[in-house]
């Protein structure tokens, strides 16, 4: 099945209405905690379970010098720790930190009062609907991403 252009270009634009709310949201909800916009994915990401830090900055979009950053000033911070991978001594793992984790707790706390706050006028339904929409979209995406990466290493390289 075929999107039709221009609902495609109607998505995209609406996508990136949703990303710029989404990042005021943020922005002004997240005054006074030591641990910037990005930072607070990176530690989102981290929360979910112990990782390589090659495995977080792919999923996060990153590359490793940026990504190693991000985990050094929340090392800092004392948010999240660092060790050898048992299996690849060069690899590191990253996990939170038990103040890490309170600390994710606390942002997302945060989060979910201020949408909740915002969505007032919104039904139970309307929210369920919406969120299983953005779940099948960023599914999508992330196959399809995931899919043309896949094509692309294993593609012959011309000379």
């Amino acid at each position: 099945m075929t999107v039709e252009p221009n609902t495609a270009a109607e998505l995209v634009r609406r996508i990136f209405d949703l990303q710029r709310a989404v990042r005021c949201l943020t922005v002004s909800d997240t005054r006074g905690i030591e641990a910037g916009v990005a930072l607070q994915g990176v530690l989102r990401f981290v929360g979910e379970k112990e990782s390589r830090a090659t495995n977080l900055a792919e999923r996060l979009g990153v590359s490793a010098p940026v990504l190693s950053r991000h985990i050094a000033e929340l090392e800092e911070l004392g948010l999240v720790h660092r060790r050898p991978d048992p299996d690849d001594g060069r690899a590191q793992l990253v996990a939170l930190t038990n103040a890490g984790r309170a600390k994710l707790i606390e942002i997302e706390d945060r989060r979910v009062a201020t949408l909740q706050g915002y969505l007032q006028e919104w039904s139970q339904c309307d929210v369920e609907e919406t969120a299983k929409i953005l779940h099948k979209l960023a599914d999508s995406l992330t196959e399809s991403a995931r899919a043309k990466t896949l094509a692309g290493a294993s593609a012959p390289t011309k000379r």
